[in-house]
């Protein structure tokens, strides 16, 4: 029996699952935290990789492993391969001032056409921008620049040189310099951004290996991929439209067709398969829900009991829930606001429901632009962390206006780097088809007038 293994180092925790190569059967796994910021060492995600490897019982009889990662983080090295910083990740909004900049340079039409996407501050482009800006000192040091995870992929195979760093589509798609139609670097963009050229990693095919040996005895070290494209092949959603409720919203759906949206509402990213997979994410998605528990005084499971004894519409409460800024729509420095509270609605009951839908009226934001790029959302898969919360099982149809399937609570973005290694480990023409477990299917009548609140309340109470 031959076990691969699969990664994922998001921005709260790593973990790993270890599972048969043919099968997919879990063998076992292991998990570890990540310290909070929006600025961390990467170190700190090396080591809590060794903590979760150790936890799912080491590399020695794996025999193919991929490592998923979250997207865009700014990740400089010298010429020597050290740290140059700390990384900026893909929630540090200090970077929005040079967005604005990039965009009003060359503008939106520019960027959509040139690497599908309009940057916000979530891009590493923008990232690299303000470095050069505010940082010059360290932007001269910089000779490469990775994403998580290709800087993990590249020490696990022992940092064999900047020369051997490698990617895949789906995270370099993330960057604002990288052009998925043609699979080439803009590398125009990325001095434009930082002032001057810079080592990129090799952009790898879906089923290739990165490494083999190298400092890794046998292992095979696959593409990887971005967090959000791994989270497709692991839940094996095909063309369904995906919504991940973890610490960032995402609504996306692999596409034959490549996205170039000027709004920004749309990114132009690629999947992990070879195709495309235009995305839409938001900034605030199951942290709103922590802050309005630990708002009423209640754990997760007393806000989702609270969310479903009061009625659909929140007898017209309604939270907008921009709590750390907001992407979609570019909003990086609003805030959340509560509107329509009176002293009828004034429940802890009400303010529960109303915290669910604000987020998944977000999130709904987002499935309407997937629309208007001509993707066809007839039902939602839904997972990440929010998604063992009942209440936004059940709110999340009425919201949403389409069926709504929740598979088995899992780790889909590491079982989807798991599948990548087996794929690879093959070297089939496809990935490996592993039975997937139960699937609920969640249905409501949408609320009327529920979203036409939220978007009033948003316009209302905050910037443009």
């Amino acid at each position: 029996m031959a076990l691969v293994a699969g990664i994922d180092s998001s921005t709260q925790s790593c973990k790993v699952v270890v599972r048969d190569a043919d099968t997919g059967a879990l063998v076992r796994q292991g998990r570890a935290a990540h310290p909070d910021g929006t600025e961390v060492d990467p170190r700190h995600w090396l080591a809590a990789l060794r903590s979760a490897l150790a936890e799912a019982g080491g590399l020695a009889d794996v025999a193919a492993v991929s490592v998923a990662g979250q997207q865009h983080g700014m990740l400089c090295l010298d010429e020597a391969g050290e740290v140059v910083r700390p990384a900026l990740l893909w929630n540090d909004t200090r970077s929005a001032g040079a967005a604005a900049d990039l965009v009003a340079e060359l503008g939106p039409g520019f960027w959509a056409e040139a690497v599908g996407s309009v940057p916000v501050a979530s891009f590493t482009v923008t990232k690299l921008r303000w470095l050069a800006s505010h940082e010059p000192v360290a932007a001269t040091r910089t000779a490469a620049v990775c994403l998580p995870h290709d800087w993990l992929s590249w020490r696990l195979a022992g940092a064999p040189g900047l020369d051997r760093l490698v990617t895949d589509r789906s995270d370099a798609s993330g960057t604002g310099y990288f052009d998925s139609r043609t699979n080439d670097y803009r590398t125009d963009l990325l001095e434009r951004a930082l002032g001057h050229a810079a080592v990129l990693p090799r952009v790898l095919g879906p089923a290739e290996a990165g490494y083999v040996g190298a400092g890794s005895g046998d292992l095979l070290i696959g593409a990887g991929a971005g967090d959000n494209a791994a989270g497709i092949l692991g839940v094996q959603a095909g063309d369904e439209v995906l919504v991940s409720v973890g610490t960032s919203g995402v609504a996306c759906a692999r596409s034959t067709t490549p996205a170039a949206d000027p709004s920004g509402l749309v990114a132009g990213f690629a999947d992990a398969t070879g195709a495309f997979l235009p995305l839409a994410c938001t900034l605030n998605a199951a942290r709103v829900l922590d802050a309005a528990a630990r708002l009423l005084g209640v754990d997760l499971a007393g806000l989702s009991e609270l969310a479903l004894a009061a009625p659909p519409g929140a007898e017209g409460l309604v939270v907008v829930p921009y709590l750390e800024g907001e992407r979609t729509p570019n909003l990086p420095d609003a805030t959340g606001a509560l509107h329509g509270l009176t002293l009828a609605n004034a429940t802890p009951a009400n303010l529960a429901r109303a915290a669910v839908e604000g987020m998944l009226c977000g999130l709904a934001a987002g499935l309407d632009a997937l629309a208007g790029q001509g993707v066809r959302v007839d039902g939602v898969r839904l997972i990440g962390g929010a998604a063992r919360s009942e209440a936004v099982c059940r709110i999340a149809p009425s919201v949403f206006g389409v069926p709504v399937r929740v598979p088995t609570a899992g780790e889909y973005v590491a079982d989807g780097a798991a599948r990548q290694a087996a794929w690879a480990l093959a070297g089939s023409p496809e990935p490996p088809d592993w039975p997937l477990g139960e699937v609920l299917t969640y249905q409501a009548d949408e609320v009327p007038g529920l979203r036409e609140r939220y978007r009033e309340a948003a316009a209302r109470y905050l910037p443009r």
